[in-house]
């Protein structure tokens, strides 16, 4: 099966604003850079056909091409469901059986999770949702085909798109996958991914940092 995976990313400099109370905005983008080398590097060890980063950001494209990812430029910078919808039709175009979509920001994502969110579901016509920690947004989606339906994020996304799927007569699964689950955006998060057994960029550049003592100060 020929698998075609998205990977939207902002740019750097502005990720992050609910850790500006605890982190610096350069540590705010350091951290952005490495979260996002974690979900590449997960990529490419799940050695699927194709691995693209959607943005218009001159950073994350020098940050990306150090992988064998391809780089899908944006026009304009409108948001995750639109470069979402931009990796949609750049699937169907190179003939791509199924469509897989996580974002940027789960360090913890593995291969193995990414094969497990692949090989779930598979129906010739099916949808497959992986929901954050809160329950409430979708981290990670697999659509055979890959225009199967249009994908919406921001919370309560998770359960939209699985009313939507099955509105549309989609085998429908929902899937649970811890690593690809924790997409980093509070403090609580940040003691998630450090309390993590397996390492990670992100989680060794937080421990550089002390984040430990000082999420324990706050």
């Amino acid at each position: 099966m020929r698998v075609f995976l998205a990977v939207p990313a902002r740019n750097f400099a502005d990720a992050k604003h609910r850790l500006a109370g605890l982190l610096a905005p350069a540590e705010r983008a350091a951290l952005a850079r490495a979260m996002l080398e974690d979900v590449l590097a997960a990529a490419c060890a799940a050695a699927l056909a194709a691995v693209a980063v959607v943005t218009r950001d001159p950073e994350v494209i020098a940050c990306a091409r150090r992988f064998p990812v391809e780089i899908l430029t944006e026009a304009a910078n409108r948001g995750h469901s639109e470069a979402v919808a931009l990796a949609q039709a750049a699937a169907v175009a190179r003939g791509a059986d199924a469509f897989l979509t996580v974002p940027g920001d789960v360090p913890a994502l593995t291969a193995a999770e990414l094969r497990a969110l692949i090989e779930a579901g598979g129906a010739a016509r099916s949808a497959v949702f992986v929901p954050s920690v809160s329950g409430y947004g979708t981290n990670g989606a697999r659509l055979r085909p890959p225009d199967a339906m249009t994908l919406k994020f921001g919370e309560p996304s998770f359960a939209n798109h699985l009313s939507a799927a099955r509105a549309r007569h989609l085998a429908t699964t929902a899937l649970r996958l811890p690593g690809l689950a924790l997409d980093i955006d509070t403090p609580d998060d940040l003691r998630a991914l450090l309390e993590r057994a397996t390492p990670t960029r992100a989680g060794r550049l937080l421990a550089e940092w002390g984040l430990r003592e000082r999420l324990g100060a706050g």
